[in-house]
């Protein structure tokens, strides 16, 4: 067999997972700033940066009236990944409200346009906008049971009323970063309503071995956010306590191929669990000037289709 014929053959049988973007990744992280992109220029961006898919984003940034947002996307030729919300259920019972009036509005939304994932983020117990520190860094045991409790009922009741999987998105300054802190959320939480949104890089930004969480837990898995942290900006920011959004400021989300993890293995080890899952590029830029984006954009999506044969676009 010639080794065209060999390389073309392994090509057709990889299973291949779709690459897509996020606002994010655009410097996007509030609904409103006038700092941010807008939203018409966002969209004919991404099309131009060569992706298909995308994340809604934070809720009001792109148009929330259905039959308009999809209109917008059609004539991009783009469709939506998920969409995302913000909980705090360790907090207590009165948290449940909070989460079910977000889900309400953007699971309600991307499952009108097809969407059937939710990713969702847990409070920060030090503020991405200010840094403050608002609470203690780590959870009591009763906490954790509030936590893994309240999103095994979110998960429930978002399958339940709009067919949506809650996707649990581990975070840098929140309560659940560390491997340690992953794998006890795993046990606090039912597969049935609970998974993960694996970003590999704020599971890197705490040590995390993307991969060998997903060996550990692949059914566990059920979305990815490929990312990429820069060691030595990572070394300084963990050394000097630095917040978050400070470090995200200088740099500590860096441009594939410039940081860690690799992202070819993970994306083709994932692709083994199941080639449905998206995986999103979501590269953290807050504050950045509006014109820096979009070749990084283009960049890494040339980047990983470059590195590995398990991505597709659609």
């Amino acid at each position: 067999m010639s080794t065209s014929l060999a390389s073309t053959e392994t090509l057709a049988t990889t299973q291949q997972l779709r690459i897509g973007t996020a606002p994010d990744s655009w410097g996007v992280w509030f609904p409103n700033d006038p700092k941010q992109i807008p939203w018409e220029r966002f969209l004919d961006e991404v099309q131009a940066a060569g992706y298909h898919w995308l994340e809604l984003g934070p809720f009001g940034y792109l148009p929330t009236d259905p039959a308009q947002l999809e209109d917008e996307l059609a004539k991009r030729d783009l469709k939506l990944s998920a969409g995302t919300v913000f909980t705090g259920f360790h907090k207590g019972d009165d948290q449940w409200k909070r989460a079910w009036d977000q889900a309400l509005d953007v699971a309600g939304l991307v499952s009108k346009l097809g969407a059937s994932q939710l990713v969702v983020i847990p409070d920060l117990w030090r503020s991405d906008a200010t840094a403050e520190v608002l609470e203690a860094r780590t959870l009591s045991d009763e906490q954790w049971t509030r936590l893994g409790a309240g999103h095994d009922k979110l998960g429930k009741a978002l399958l339940e009323e709009f067919g949506v999987s809650q996707q649990f998105h581990s975070h840098a300054d929140s309560h659940v970063g560390t491997y340690q802190e992953v794998e006890r959320f795993l046990a606090e939480t039912d597969a049935a309503f609970t998974n993960l949104c694996l970003d590999t890089g704020h599971f890197a930004y705490y040590l995390g071995d993307n991969l060998k969480l997903i060996e550990a837990h692949p059914e566990r898995i059920g979305y990815l956010h490929l990312k990429q942290v820069e060691p030595s900006i990572l070394a300084d920011s963990l050394k000097n306590d630095r917040p978050f959004v400070e470090a995200v400021a200088l740099g500590v989300m860096c441009e594939p191929p410039l940081g860690i993890p690799e992202l070819a293995p993970i994306i083709e080890a994932v692709s083994r669990i199941n080639p449905e899952i998206f995986a999103i590029v979501e590269q953290d830029m807050y504050g950045c000037e509006i014109d820096f984006p979009f070749p990084i954009a283009t960049r890494t999506r040339e980047h990983i289709f470059g590195c590995t044969q398990a991505a597709r676009i659609r």
